[in-house]
């Protein structure tokens, strides 16, 4: 009977640790996003009708319709009548795409249900941890394979048309291969909290060093992963499932390999870059990684740190922006 109640003990520790934490009710109530369908009312734009149909765009849209026209377009807002001339011209482009790139627009996006629930629920989370951040509109509408996201004071916009799925034809004429596992509709909820998280909580440390900047990004992933728990990290962190399990057979190897080279302190600017942008795969490790590794890192530490400090919550880990410290803390040894 002893043995029995020792092993149990034994289990209920090993679960506790290797249980995640909850910072979230259970029950929280999701927080109403906005998602404007102005792709659609651009899409309704007639050639015969086109300068009425703008003033409409101009009257609906008053904050989002002039940096539409300066920003995508290129074009100035003053002028109706040559905006009148030049946008039908756009939306019917067959030579780069754009007429084929609209009509499979309007299939994929016929139903945004889910992009607006995983919003919803999504920003319930942010709003509970930051109730004073105000909450985004959030714009749908055509780039012209211009952007994936922009801001619009507080306000974000998507460009539908950068999300149209990785296997879409046009896509090879003006992105990368790397670029393209993100570029689905389904990762759009991610990708706009992700530019939300990064835009207000921003950096703040004064030191430019590898460490700072993997720790910082590596912070807002983690933060990232509890707001889409129900999604698997490597969606979150923008990977294939294939890449995200070769940085976990290969963390040892990956961390053995930044610290021989004495990495975590430099400031180069290309150090930087190859460890933390995006790319086919990240210079300083190995052709055969995936790219923004450093970030991937910065990640596991702020997970290992986490999982060391039960009493310290997400906004305190956000807020902490002493590098070494939460390095030192994490007891990081992969």
């Amino acid at each position: 009977m002893k043995r029995a109640t020792y092993i149990f003990l034994i289990l209920c520790v090993l679960m506790s640790c290797t249980s995640k934490r909850q910072y979230f009710p259970k029950d929280l109530e999701p927080q109403h996003v906005d998602l404007v369908r102005f792709d659609r009312a651009l899409l309704n734009v007639d050639s015969v009708s086109a300068l009425q149909d703008i003033r409409i765009l101009y009257d609906e849209y008053p904050e989002f319709m002039p940096v539409f026209v300066e920003d995508i377009l290129g074009l100035p807002t003053a002028d109706t009548a040559y905006l009148a001339q030049q946008l039908p011209v756009f939306l019917a482009d067959t030579l780069y795409g754009f007429s084929q790139t609209n009509r499979r627009e309007r299939e994929v996006f016929a139903d945004t249900r889910d992009i607006e629930t995983a919003l919803d629920n999504a920003f319930a989370r942010v709003h509970f941890l930051y109730p004073d951040l105000p909450l985004p509109t959030v714009y749908l509408f055509i780039s012209g394979f211009n952007a994936s996201l922009l801001f619009v004071g507080d306000d974000m916009a998507v460009g539908a048309d950068m999300y149209l799925g990785s296997d879409y034809e046009y896509y090879n004429r003006v992105v990368y291969d790397y670029q393209k596992r993100t570029m689905r509709k389904e990762c759009i909820p991610v990708d706009v909290v992700s530019a939300f998280l990064f835009r207000n909580l921003p950096y703040t440390s004064t030191k430019s060093r590898l460490l700072d900047n993997m720790i910082y990004r590596g912070k807002i992933m983690y933060l990232l992963a509890q707001i889409f728990s129900d999604l698997p990290p490597y969606e979150v962190m923008g990977y294939t499932k294939e890449q995200w399990d070769w940085c976990v057979r290969n963390e040892r190897a990956i961390w053995h390999l930044i610290m021989d080279k004495r990495d975590l302190f430099k400031t180069e600017s290309l150090v930087l870059t190859s460890y933390l942008n995006d790319g086919p795969f990240t210079a300083e490790i190995s052709q055969d990684s995936p790219g923004r590794l450093g970030t991937w890192i910065g990640w596991r530490i702020s997970e290992s740190y986490m999982q060391h400090n039960k009493e310290v919550t997400l906004q305190q880990l956000i807020a902490e922006p002493n590098a070494e410290l939460i390095l030192q803390d994490s007891y990081y040894k992969p």
